[in-house]
């Protein structure tokens, strides 16, 4: 009987132990995910301002790093062009508790970074060369490098896909479809009838003068547009990095690249053209992408671009628009940790 007791006592004491070892661990793990010690960026709380050579000489763009992990680290394309780092506040809400490492980053011409304001930079092909050299001063690679790109980002992140998918751990894709032509037609044929249409109406005659500085213009978009495929919340509501984010756009890039109007790429806009269905299929690495029902793109066809990629999976955030880390955030969040944990364990 003493023996048997011994026994039960021995096993209690290691499963005590075992327990004890775990928690050590766990808070080594979030010790060591929030600890910025003896790392080079530690004096600026993660902020690097990197060099990025150009055809027109060498400028610096903005990155701040958040929490550390050798696996798992995202680094984070806005949207735009000319967009900020600022559409992405939100990830702080989430990421962190999962240990998912992430980067903050404007593109050059962008609110924190140099603003050479020079239109030869503004190509697709120059900023692939950027994601690119900002990757190899962070130090990412083929075992932890995800990366995230939101709307004018996913066109980015596809295109950087294209040149340099073997860097690559994990590919995600938000909010983008892969044609222009075929954004503008689901703009004009499928959201536009949707709004009222002395509304609707009105938007179009206002394009149709070019008279996009009217202030009328802007007030019918952001009343009656905005807030039902960018930001489904009234405009009093909108979080505070989201108005930061709409007041630091670079109108420059952004009319260059994208043109005025929100029905589709404007007429000497020189993303217009812009279509990569037909290469999307050599993209292999594995491959998340995020569409919402009431996105200004169109979510069928970012399922189908789920289905054309050779690794892929497609998340719907069905209460979501443009944002939908915002107006359907647990859907959101679930779904792009669940792809990063899968990926990075093999189970995907």
């Amino acid at each position: 009987m003493k023996t048997l007791i011994s026994f039960f006592c021995l096993i209690l004491l290691l499963a005590c132990k075992k327990d004890i070892a775990q928690k050590t661990v766990e808070n080594n793990d979030s010790t060591s995910y929030l600890d910025y010690s003896n790392k080079d960026d530690q004096f600026t709380g993660g902020i690097k301002m990197i060099p990025i050579k150009t055809s027109k000489g060498t400028f610096k763009v903005w990155t701040k790093r958040m929490g550390n992990n050798p696996t798992k680290r995202v680094l984070l394309l806005h949207g735009g062009p000319g967009g900020t780092h600022e559409e992405f506040l939100c990830f702080d809400g989430y990421l962190p508790n999962e240990h998912i490492e992430y980067i903050y980053y404007d593109q050059l011409d962008s609110y924190y970074s140099d603003k050479p304001n020079d239109s030869s930079l503004w190509t697709t092909e120059h900023f692939v060369e950027e994601v690119e050299q900002v990757r190899v001063a962070l130090g990412l690679n083929k075992e932890n490098f995800y990366l995230y790109g939101q709307s004018w980002g996913g066109i980015l992140a596809m295109e950087y896909a294209f040149k340099y998918q073997d860097n690559l751990k994990g590919l995600i894709i938000s909010n983008m479809m892969a044609s222009a032509p075929a954004y503008g037609k689901y703009a004009n044929e499928v959201l536009g009838p949707k709004m009222d249409p002395a509304i609707f109406k009105e938007i179009m005659h206002l394009e149709a003068k070019e008279d996009f500085d009217n202030p009328r213009y802007s007030e019918l978009l952001m009343n009656h547009y905005y807030t039902e495929h960018i930001l489904r919340m009234p405009l009093d509501q909108w979080p505070e990095a989201i108005h930061r984010l709409f007041n630091h756009m670079n109108p420059n890039i952004y009319i260059y690249m994208q043109g005025y109007s929100e029905f589709g790429i404007t007429k000497n806009a020189t993303l217009k053209n812009w279509d990569v269905t037909s290469v999307l299929k050599t993209i292999e690495v594995p491959t998340l992408v995020i569409g919402a029902t009431h996105d200004t793109m169109d979510p069928e066809h970012m399922k189908w671009m789920s289905e054309e990629v050779k690794n892929g999976q497609f998340l719907l955030c069905p209460n979501g628009s443009h944002l939908a880390q915002y107006d359907d955030q647990k859907v959101f969040f679930k779904g792009l940790i669940d792809f990063i944990n899968a990926v990075d364990t093999d189970s995907f």
